[in-house]
C-alpha cells in the first residue's frame, strides 16, 4: 500500500485530525466582569451605609438572590471585599461583615491622606477656573447636607470636592489605591460628619480652594493631608 504521508510528518494523512480550539466568547467575560463588579459595588456600599452591619452574617443564597446574579460573581466580591478587610471569611464557616478594626482604620487615613497630598501637589499648577469653581460648589453642596443633617450628602459633597484634585492628577494607581483604603473610612465619616466636628471641614475646604487659587502647591498639599488626618479612628 502506498504511503500517503505528509512530507513533513511521519503519520498518515488520515490519522490527523484538526479541531479548533474553543474560544471563549469576549461577551460572555465582559457580562462576567460586570456581574462582579456590580455585585462588588452594591455589597461595599451595603456595608458602608451601614445596611448590612458589623458582624451581620452574609449568606451566599440571600446575597445571590438579593443582586440578582449567580454564586460565582458573589464569591468573587465577597474575596475583593474581604482583601480590603469589609468582610471576614472563615473558610467551610461563615463570612460575616468586619467589625471597625481601629488599627485598619488608622493605616487606611494614614495612606488616603498621602495620596491627597500628593494629588493636590501636583494638580495645582494645571487646575482651571473651572476646576476650582467646581470645588467651590461641592463644598457649598458639603456645608448644605452638613447643616440638613443629610450624611449620605456630606459625604458625596466631600467626595466631590476631593476629586477633583485626584482627576486633574490623573494617575491610575493613585486612584487603585484609594479605591482599596476609602471605604475603610467611610463608616469614621459617617460619625464624623454626624458631630459637630465635621462642620470644621467646610472652613478647612474653602483654606485649601485659596491656597490652590493662588498657585501655592505646597500648601494646598499640607492642608489637603491635614484635612484627611482630622479623622478620628476611636
Amino acid at each position: 500500500m502506498r504511503n500517503t504521508g505528509c512530507q513533513y510528518c511521519w503519520l498518515p494523512i488520515c490519522w490527523i485530525r484538526y479541531v479548533a480550539m474553543p474560544i471563549p466568547s469576549r461577551h460572555a467575560y465582559t457580562n462576567r466582569t460586570l456581574l462582579r463588579d456590580q455585585a462588588f459595588r452594591n455589597l461595599r456600599a451595603a456595608i458602608v451605609d451601614g445596611t448590612l452591619e458589623p458582624g451581620e452574617r452574609l449568606n451566599d443564597a440571600e446575597l445571590c438572590a438579593w443582586l440578582g446574579v449567580s454564586r460565582t460573581p458573589v464569591r468573587e466580591a465577597l474575596a475583593r471585599l474581604e482583601q480590603i478587610g469589609l468582610v471576614t471569611v472563615s473558610p467551610g464557616r461563615s463570612t460575616t461583615v468586619s467589625a471597625l478594626d481601629v488599627r485598619a482604620a488608622a493605616e487606611a487615613q494614614a495612606v488616603a491622606a498621602s495620596m491627597h497630598e500628593l494629588a493636590a501637589r501636583e494638580a495645582v499648577a494645571v487646575l482651571t477656573n473651572a476646576d476650582l469653581d467646581a470645588m467651590t460648589k461641592a463644598n457649598t453642596r458639603f456645608a448644605a447636607a452638613l447643616a440638613a443633617d443629610d450624611i449620605d450628602g456630606a459625604i458625596a459633597g466631600d467626595d466631590a470636592f476631593h476629586d477633583v484634585f485626584v482627576h486633574v492628577y490623573g494617575n491610575r494607581r493613585v486612584m487603585s489605591v484609594l479605591d482599596d483604603v476609602t471605604p475603610l473610612l467611610r463608616r469614621l465619616e459617617r460619625a464624623r460628619f454626624a458631630s459637630l466636628t465635621g462642620r470644621s471641614s467646610v472652613a478647612q475646604h474653602a483654606h485649601i480652594i485659596e491656597l490652590a487659587r493662588a498657585g501655592d502647591a505646597e500648601g494646598a498639599a499640607r492642608a489637603n493631608r491635614e484635612n484627611w488626618l482630622t479623622l478620628k479612628p476611636e
